[in-house]
């Protein structure tokens, strides 16, 4: 049994700083009794929904505490300000004990997950889906089948006909559902409600993108990638292993899901339903817990990719993706580990924004002009190599050196 937080009560003077953007002691979030913070960040990509001025209520520095991860944001009190200190080791308690403010907690973060997402696709895709919602489920199951993927077009047309049964292309999406049967026996389409795990073969369809869904997922063995459609291709998103979760923002906001997940290899999956994640938030904390880290590191994360999107050079933007992917992985930076990301050229491409043929020249001239070697492509995994940690960093400084006199030049202007 957790044991019942004992929360600390802080007060802050007009104009005083509580958190301050890139502060690495992130151990802590704050819970507003009264008055009003500003929130800001050194460079603002986006506008979020929820506001600059927070109030009762509202809370800020969950994403870097939860994460542990410095802090992505500025937070001053623009009023005298009454706040509740929750350290990261409390949020357990917090979630047993006081389940609606831990509630508001992981839904607002499923909600900037969202918007941040779509933000971040507009950004670095440079376009959107054709559709969004279930109807998307069509152009789906029409490039799965042109892409001879079979078993996936047969699992996309099958929901299309479940989710739109009044849809322009119902029939057909029948008429290509039966000439597809035979690679019906290869896709899992209906399940036991009370199932708690739940096993998947590898290339196997989890779920589409479009497609309503109750449950989320944790990987208890395996991997599962997600993926997105996007300007007529699958974009790959991410590449989950064991101990991650996925599949929550449809749990928790009851709208469509946003990206398709596959599995990579075998796996096994434990489920959560919409039925059970309320009870388990008081019976299961951790479990809880572990989705709001896990929701708090992909905002972080976001948020690192957006701002990399102001970075007009384009090895500029190479080097400062290779750091978020050493912080992401808590890498540290005096290490001396050559470490290997876990993708290769074709997806760095789309994550720094540059044509898939250009990144691998962009990558040799920087493997040349780098004082000793810190990049190269292993000819066997053809995965992208660092080899020294320490120079990516001390680039990265340099740059972001250079950027931030050119931001308060402009501003002088």
């Amino acid at each position: 049994m957790v044991e019942r937080p004992q929360l600390a009560f802080v007060n802050f003077k007009k104009g005083s700083f509580i958190i301050m953007e890139g502060d690495q002691q992130a151990d802590r979030f704050f819970i507003i009794r009264a008055g009003k913070v500003e929130i800001y960040k050194e460079a603002e990509v986006i506008k979020e929904a929820e506001g600059d001025i927070l109030g009762p209520g509202d809370f800020f520095g969950v994403v870097s505490t939860m994460s542990n991860h410095g802090h992505i944001e500025t937070a001053q009190a623009i009023t005298d300000v009454a706040l509740i200190s929750v350290h990261k080791s409390q949020f357990e308690g917090l979630i047993q004990y006081n389940t609606p403010i831990a509630m508001k907690i992981i839904l607002q973060f499923s909600r900037r997950m969202r918007y941040l997402d779509h933000a971040l696709t507009q950004i670095t895709l440079k376009g959107k889906s054709e559709e969004e919602g279930t109807s998307l489920l069509w152009t789906i199951a029409q490039f799965y089948d042109r892409q001879m993927k079979k078993s996936h077009a047969f699992y996309c047309y099958h929901r299309y006909i479940k989710y739109c049964s009044n849809g322009d292309n119902i029939s057909y999406a029948k008429e290509r559902l039966k000439k597809l049967a035979p690679y019906a026996s290869e896709v899992r389409l209906e399940y036991n409600a009370d199932e708690i795990a739940r096993s998947y073969q590898k290339d196997d369809i989890i779920f589409s993108e479009g497609e309503m869904g109750d449950e989320l997922f944790i990987i208890k063995s395996g991997s599962i990638e997600i993926t997105k459609y996007m300007n007529n291709n699958e974009v790959l998103l991410a590449l989950l292993k064991a101990g991650d979760i996925f599949g929550e923002m449809a749990l928790l906001e009851s709208k469509p899901r946003s990206a398709t997940a596959i599995a990579f290899e075998d796996c096994q999956l434990m489920i959560v339903t919409r039925l059970n994640f309320q009870r388990m938030s008081e019976t299961q904390p951790q479990i809880v817990a572990r989705l709001t880290q896990l929701l708090a590191e992909r905002i972080w994360f976001i948020y690192k990719q957006l701002s990399n999107a102001l970075i007009k050079d384009p090895v500029q933007r190479i080097y400062d993706v290779l750091l978020m992917q050493l912080e992401k992985d808590r890498v540290p930076i005096s290490s001396r580990q050559i470490y290997e990301c876990n993708f290769g050229p074709r997806e760095f491409a789309t994550m720094v924004g540059i044509p898939h043929n250009d990144i691998s020249i962009l990558l040799s001239k920087l493997k040349r002009e780098s004082a000793s070697k810190s990049i190269e492509i292993d000819k066997e995994t053809n995965k992208i190599k660092i080899i020294n940690v320490d120079y990516i960093f001390r680039q990265c400084m340099v740059y972001r050196s250079i950027r931030r006199r050119e931001m308060t030049r402009e501003v002088n202007l």
